[in-house]
C-alpha cells in the first residue's frame, strides 16, 4: 500500500507527464520550415572561357630545293641548331657548272668579236672622213662617199648587234650562275631543324614544284593556336589575359595575352560539311627560353574574362535576377531571430557559381540557399 504522500507524488507526476505529452504533441504537430544557409564571406572570383589549343613555332620556314638533281651532302640532322647562312645541303652541280662554264666561254668569244667589229667600225669611220674630204675637194666621186657611209653603217649595226648579244648572254649566264648557287642550300634563319624530308643520294625534280628539303623554326618564342567555341568567342578580345598548361605538364602554368582573333571559322581538312561545332582560332605568343614547349603539344587554355580578389561573394543559386543586365538580384537573408528578410542587392563580376556583392549584404550574414517545409515538426526527424 502506498502512503498518502506517495500517492500525491504519483498524481503530480501523472499530471506533469500528461501536460508534457500534450505540449510535445502540440509542438511536434506544428509546421516547420528548415532553412539551408551559407555565411557570406570574402573570396576571389574568376570567370574563364576554356579551350583546347596546339603549340606551333611563331617563326618557321620550309626550306626547299629550286634545282633538280641528286642530294650529295646533308650537313644537318633533326634537332640541330643552325645559324642564318649556314650550309645545310648540296645538290649535284656538275651539269649546272658545265652550263656556267659554257656561258662564260660564249661571253668571252662575243667580247672578242665585239673588239673585232669595233676595230672595223673605227676603220670605216676613218674611210668615211677621208672620202668626205676628197668629195668636198672634187677628188672622188659621190658613189665612193656613199659606199664609205654604207660600210660605216653596217659596222655600227654589227657592233650594236654584238652588244645586244653580249647582254643577252650575260643575262643567261647570270641565270645559270643563280641556278648553280641554288645547288648549295643555306639556312634562311637561325633556329632548330625540326624535320628533314630527304636523304643523301635522293634525286629531286624541281620542274613542277619546289621539293621540300627540311623545316627550320625558332623555338625561343612559341605560338598557341586555340580553338574557341562560337558560343564563347564574343567574350574574347585582344589583350585579354590567358593562362594555359600542357597535357604532359599540368603542374606548370604559362601566362600570356590574346594577340589575334582570326575572323573566319577554323576549318580542319578532316571536317565535313555536316560538322556541328563551329570554332574560331585565337592566337597568342609565349616565351620558351627553357625549351619546355615543343611543337605539336596540346594545351588546355583558360581565357580570363574577369577576376577580383577579396570581394564579398554570394552563390548565384540563391539569387533571383530582377534586371536584364544581370546587375540587380533579390536575396533572402536569415535574421538572428529566425525570421527571413528579402534584400535587393547590386552584383558585380561573376563566374559560374558566385557573384560579387556590391551593395545589399554584409559579411557574416546568413544567405538562404534552400528551404524545406514540413507539415509537422516531427517529420523533420526522419
Amino acid at each position: 500500500m502506498l502512503t498518502k504522500s506517495e500517492q500525491r507524488v504519483w498524481r503530480v507526476l501523472s499530471i506533469i507527464l500528461t501536460i508534457s505529452v500534450g505540449v510535445f504533441w502540440w509542438w511536434g504537430s506544428r509546421p516547420l520550415t528548415v532553412y539551408q544557409t551559407q555565411r557570406l564571406t570574402t573570396g576571389d572570383i574568376e570567370a574563364v572561357v576554356a579551350a583546347i589549343g596546339t603549340i606551333k613555332p611563331r617563326d618557321s620556314v620550309d626550306v626547299g630545293v629550286q634545282v633538280s638533281g641528286q642530294i650529295t651532302h646533308l650537313y644537318v640532322k633533326p634537332g640541330d641548331t643552325v645559324d642564318k647562312g649556314q650550309l645545310l645541303a648540296e645538290v649535284d652541280a656538275r651539269v649546272l657548272e658545265a652550263a656556267v662554264e659554257a656561258g662564260r666561254a660564249e661571253l668571252a668569244m662575243l667580247k672578242a668579236q665585239l673588239e673585232e667589229h669595233q676595230a672595223e667600225k673605227t676603220l670605216s669611220e676613218q674611210k668615211r672622213r677621208r672620202q668626205l674630204w676628197l668629195f668636198k675637194n672634187d677628188s672622188t666621186p659621190k658613189e665612193d662617199l656613199q659606199t664609205a657611209e654604207a660600210t660605216l653603217a653596217i659596222a655600227q649595226a654589227r657592233v650594236k648587234q654584238l652588244q645586244a648579244h653580249i647582254q643577252q648572254t650575260r643575262s643567261l649566264l647570270k641565270a645559270d650562275e643563280t641556278r648553280l648557287s641554288y645547288s648549295r642550300i643555306y639556312a634562311p634563319m637561325t633556329g632548330t631543324v625540326l624535320s628533314i624530308a630527304v636523304k643523301e643520294g635522293q634525286t629531286l625534280n624541281a620542274n613542277y614544284q619546289t621539293p621540300p628539303l627540311l623545316q627550320i623554326a625558332d623555338l625561343s618564342t612559341m605560338r598557341v593556336q586555340a580553338n574557341v567555341s562560337e558560343a564563347d568567342i564574343h567574350h574574347i578580345h585582344p589583350g585579354m589575359p590567358i593562362r594555359f598548361n600542357t597535357l604532359g605538364n599540368t603542374g606548370r602554368v604559362w601566362k600570356s595575352k590574346v594577340g589575334q582573333i582570326m575572323p573566319a571559322p577554323f576549318k580542319n581538312d578532316d571536317d565535313s560539311s555536316e560538322r556541328l561545332a563551329v570554332t574560331y582560332t585565337v592566337l597568342f605568343d609565349v616565351a620558351n627560353s627553357d625549351g619546355a614547349l615543343m611543337p605539336g603539344m596540346t594545351t588546355e587554355v583558360d581565357f580570363v574574362i574577369t577576376s577580383a580578389k577579396s570581394v564579398l561573394l554570394a552563390p548565384l543559386a540563391a539569387l533571383s535576377a530582377t534586371s536584364s543586365n544581370g546587375e540587380l538580384y533579390l536575396a533572402q537573408v536569415l535574421l538572428p531571430n529566425g525570421h527571413t528578410e528579402q534584400r535587393q542587392i547590386t552584383a558585380g563580376r561573376r563566374d559560374r557559381l558566385f557573384t560579387e556583392v556590391l551593395t545589399g549584404l554584409e559579411p557574416g550574414e546568413q544567405l538562404v540557399i534552400g528551404t524545406q517545409a514540413f507539415a509537422r515538426r516531427w517529420d523533420s526527424w526522419w
